[in-house]
């Protein structure tokens, strides 16, 4: 298992709307993709519209081929991409210990 987290900025003024469309968006069309297994999205306390994506994937291939080289990361992108005021800064992450 990978974990892919994303940092996300949006105008603080539309919180509403985007977590309306990130749910839409991951529940809609990353969680049909092959290897995604969950995902949390955090919003930051201390920087209004700041909110990480958190996504378990079976594999980075599964994430960066299966889901990224497909018809759905358009998809996705077409649902959250407007809201975003600054690059997406995306990661993957191996567990270490829990």
């Amino acid at each position: 298992m990978v974990l892919e987290v994303v940092d996300l900025r949006i105008d603080p003024v539309k919180k509403v709307e985007f977590e309306a469309a990130i749910e839409e968006g991951v529940r809609g069309v990353i969680a049909k993709s092959k290897g995604f297994q969950g995902f949390k999205v955090q919003r930051c306390v201390e920087t209004p519209g700041r909110y990480l994506l958190m996504i378990e994937w079976d594999s980075i291939e599964s994430h960066m081929v299966t889901f990224r080289e497909s018809p759905a990361f358009a998809q996705w992108r077409a649902i959250v991409g407007p809201f975003f005021v600054a690059p997406v800064i995306m990661e993957h992450f191996d567990l270490v210990t829990q």
